[in-house]
């Protein structure tokens, strides 16, 4: 089931599927610059959009077995995300209420709320939360707390000055735009550690992941799914057409 979850999240990390038109590459570091105008800089240079459409390449590998998969999505922002594997055979709707996917090939579907994945990384997460994932922003409001910051990597480093009792955060926030590069959750009891690594590419004047690394480690168990976009539409008319079929089984997550 954990396998199954991993894929339904790699299927929800296809939001901005983009046709390259400039990547976003260069920019220096500033080692004057406070903690405080890094993350106002990150909070300011976020894109705004209402509604995207594309498609997404997803490579998924866990050391024993690799698949891919081109998938087409639909999004309107803040309100809905929606997935489809060809001919419909695998379909994901969310919205900040609800996560509901289901597969053809296996009759079964899920149905419920952010609190197995909120669980699974030691953290809330909410419609937001994954969103931001997926738009290179950061996971979590740094807004809400205290970080500290260094240089590393060529990047800005932060990470909160009170630490989580359960996990650990990282953030890498690339110089040019203040897009996240790198972002980490580790959990050290559960030993399970999860990043996701960006880079990007100018759309129209705006920022957009080209490419998304997500790397989940739980215990033993490695997988590596990579996200490669192409064909971004924005602000379309959309509609988002989802109906789990009669018959099929519910899946339960424990």
């Amino acid at each position: 089931m954990i396998k199954q979850l991993v894929f339904f999240i790699s299927m929800t990390l296809l939001l901005l599927a983009c046709k390259s038109t400039k990547n976003v590459i260069g920019g220096e570091v500033d080692g004057s610059i406070s903690t405080k105008k890094i993350i106002a800089n990150h909070y300011g240079n976020q894109e705004d959009f209402k509604t995207l459409r594309g498609k997404v390449k997803i490579d998924y590998s866990n050391g024993k077995e690799s698949q891919g998969i081109s998938v087409s999505l639909r999004m309107e922002k803040d309100k809905v995300i929606w997935i489809s594997a060809p001919l419909g055979v695998v379909k994901a709707h969310i919205t900040p209420e609800k996560v509901s996917f289901y597969n053809k090939l296996q009759g079964e579907y899920f149905d419920g709320d952010f609190s197995f994945l909120s669980e699974l990384l030691g953290t809330e997460l909410d419609f937001a939360s994954v969103q931001n994932l997926l738009l290179g922003n950061a996971i979590l409001d740094m807004r809400k707390e205290k970080f500290t910051s260094q240089v590393a990597d060529g990047n800005y480093q932060l990470q909160p000055k009170k630490a989580k009792a359960l996990f650990s955060l990282l953030f890498q926030l690339e110089p040019k735009h203040f897009k996240v590069a790198t972002q980490e959750v580790l959990q050290p009891e559960e030993n399970r550690f999860l990043s996701a690594k960006y880079t990007y590419q100018d759309i129209s004047g705006r920022i957009f992941p080209i490419s998304v690394q997500v790397v989940a480690l739980d215990k033993k168990d490695r997988t590596i799914i990579d996200l490669n976009f192409r064909n971004l539409e924005l602000d379309k008319t959309l509609n988002f057409p989802y109906k789990v079929p009669k018959g099929y089984d519910k899946i339960i997550l424990k």
